[in-house]
């Protein structure tokens, strides 16, 4: 093969390797209750997808199932149907969609959701548990709650080693014991630590790459767009956490970064303009939505979304495969705490990124459908330009619900947030 052709194979190749894998994804959950074989729902922060996969459960994510429609343009007839039902407006716009299709029987547009046998999820976010009592009421399937002790304060958090961390971790592993003991019993299948370290080891291959995608990106012009590309590489953290093509998957992901940075080979045709993303995107124009940035220039060099939702892979974490469940326990802690972090304290972590990333702004989008996500970001914005000479833009819409989304509102405000990092770029020039 030709240095060319071969260029051209590799660029371009996370996001098409991407999209096979989720659609084979959604053909395999499709193709599930035919095979007599298991689903778990789970939830992006704390999917302890390695012992699932243990038990040989699909994994279901609501969030993506939601997102998805979304992102394919029909999400509003699923929250319509689901306001129908008798759901408020105010909800989280995921949850409206997952009900609408548990109603609908599953049906999805990338295939059909199959209903599930167990739900497990974490504290990590306030919604999580009353949407699995939905799923309660709905299917009478068991419905386990894994309590993760979060950061007391944002300068409170303590790592191993330190007395409040080990009485976590230890609080974290009986619970872990005993979600073994339900997936042996919603199974039938005899808990093996064989697999469990097998499982380990792809999660240690991915997240090992996954740090070295992000951190990639100091280059300039960026390998990739943290908020459409990275949208794709956050799935298949998700999707296929713990699995031999998911390790791969991040393996291949990291070559081909590392020869768009060698190359000087940028997501943007025109780099001007390095910025941070805080929140989640908005879907429903999710196209249109990032366009308004990248033809100003406008690069999304990092997301606090890939932090949040990315379920401890973006974490300098490596499982001590010697001894699974302790450290699994350890690996759980760290990353759902840290989800938690990302959500709450993002100010300092984006403190810390402004000049290695060489970031001229930082944008704020709170939306109206996830109140968790969208808390404090006033506050955070003060205190991050308090400590750093960035440009920000806050602007409101939604990551679901169409209806509250204005595409000139977001347009205008877009267009001012450039206006003003032009004139602060030329003011630098003059002073230098």
């Amino acid at each position: 093969m030709s240095d060319g052709h071969k260029a051209d194979e590799i660029v371009g190749r996370g996001s098409r390797e991407g999209a096979d894998l989720f659609r084979q994804w959604f053909q395999r959950l499709t193709e599930a209750p035919e095979r007599g074989e298991q689903s778990a729902y789970v939830f992006v922060m704390g999917s302890l997808a390695e012992i699932l996969r243990v038990f040989d459960f699909h994994m279901v994510f609501p969030e993506i199932n939601s997102l998805q429609t979304a992102v394919r343009r029909v999400a509003h007839e699923y929250l319509n149907a689901a306001e129908d039902y008798g759901y408020s407006p105010d909800i989280c716009g995921y949850v409206k969609a997952d009900v609408a299709m548990q109603l609908q029987g599953g049906q999805h547009p990338m295939g059909r959701i199959p209903r599930p046998d167990l739900a497990v999820y974490t504290n990590a976010c306030n919604t999580y548990i009353k949407w699995a009592e939905i799923w309660e009421r709905f299917y009478r399937v068991p419905c386990f709650t894994l309590d993760v002790p979060g950061s007391r304060a944002a300068s409170g958090r303590t790592w191993p080693g330190h007395r409040d961390f080990d009485n976590d971790v230890h609080y974290v592993l009986a619970q872990i014991k005993e979600l073994i003991g339900v997936c042996e019993q919603v199974s039938g299948k005899q808990f093996d630590i064989d697999r469990l370290r097998e499982t380990m080891g792809h999660a240690n291959t991915m997240s090992r790459s996954w740090r070295r995608v992000l951190a990639l990106n100091q280059n300039v012009p960026a390998p990739f767009n943290a908020v459409t590309d990275g949208t794709v590489y956050l799935g298949v953290s998700n999707g296929f956490r713990g699995t031999a093509a998911g390790a791969e998957y991040f393996t291949r992901l990291v070559a081909e970064m590392e020869h768009k940075a060698a190359r000087g080979l940028g997501t943007a045709r025109d780099e001007v303009y390095r910025l941070i993303f805080v929140g989640v995107p908005c879907y429903p124009i999710f196209r249109r939505f990032t366009e308004m940035f990248t033809e100003h220039g406008g690069a999304f060099i990092s997301s606090t979304y890939l932090w949040f939702a990315s379920g401890g892979t973006d974490l300098d974490f490596q499982y001590d495969l010697s001894r699974p469940l302790e450290s699994l326990a350890e690996g759980v802690l760290l990353g759902v705490r840290d989800a938690m972090d990302s959500m709450f304290f993002q100010d300092q972590r984006l403190i810390a990124m402004v000049e290695p990333y060489q970031i001229d702004g930082v944008v704020y989008h709170p939306i109206k459908s996830c109140r968790t996500t969208s808390t404090g970001m006033a506050d955070n914005r003060r205190a991050v330009l308090a400590a750093c000479d960035v440009g920000s833009l806050f602007i409101e819409s939604d990551m679901m619900d169409k209806r509250v989304v204005s595409e000139a509102q977001l347009k205008n405000r877009i267009d001012a947030f450039f206006e003003g990092l032009a004139n602060r770029k030329q003011m630098k020039r003059v002073q230098a």
